[in-house]
């Protein structure tokens, strides 16, 4: 019934939540503010880096200019330690594998800027073959809007229903949704089963290879 799978990136295929978390505690730290736990990061992450810097600085101290400043800092201190601890979560490799078999294509659609996610992709992720790999372009489309998973459905000559939407946030599920693709949430990830359910999830699944059970 479906032929392509959509991955969200962070909290669905990698685990990168301590680079994540590290990385802006270090900017924070620099600028005298305070730090929060890595666990906390797991609702402050997802919907892009400007939000991620809204989230993170204190109350009244989010104004334009203090969330470009922590941005810029934010991404050039994440592009030198990105890769420390993030790897692919257990059993990600095997379900590629089983997805690859089968014949079924695989794309990516992440909330990261669209070169850094491309280079992400080729270096965690580069034993499998992609058909699209995207990030946020120039154009500022992000998800929950649909307009990026629409694109790539419509560039692979596919109708939306031939998709399986895989992510672990409520922004994923919403995009899914939106898009009119099977919305599938990730229990590894970085948000609960209940938010995902709410933001609705046709299915949830603990580990990454029940996924292959939709396409027997």
């Amino acid at each position: 019934m479906y032929r392509c799978v959509l991955f969200d990136l962070d909290g669905t295929l990698l685990d990168s939540l301590a680079d994540l978390a590290h990385s802006m505690n270090t900017v924070l730290g620099r600028f005298g503010l305070p730090q929060h736990p890595v666990a906390a990061y797991r609702y402050f992450v997802g919907d892009g880096m400007e939000t991620l810097a809204r989230r993170v600085l204190p109350p009244g101290q989010a104004d334009d200019a203090m969330v470009q400043r922590t941005v810029t800092a934010m991404r050039q201190e994440y592009a030198g330690r990105w890769a420390e601890e993030t790897r692919p979560y257990p059993g990600i490799p095997e379900l590629l594998d089983g997805l690859t078999s089968r014949g079924v294509s695989m794309v990516i659609l992440s909330n990261k800027p669209d070169d850094f996610t491309k280079t992400v992709v080729a270096t965690l992720l580069g034993r499998w073959r992609f058909r699209v790999v995207r990030g946020v372009r120039p154009d500022g489309i992000k998800k929950p809007d649909p307009a990026g998973a629409l694109a790539i459905a419509s560039e692979l000559g596919l109708t939306p229903a031939d998709f399986l939407y895989l992510g672990d946030t409520n922004t994923d599920m919403l995009t899914a949704n939106r898009a009119g693709m099977h919305a599938v949430g990730a229990l590894w990830g970085f948000r609960t089963a209940e938010e995902l359910k709410k933001n609705g999830a046709k299915a949830l699944i603990a580990r990454p290879q029940e996924l292959l059970h939709f396409l027997s």
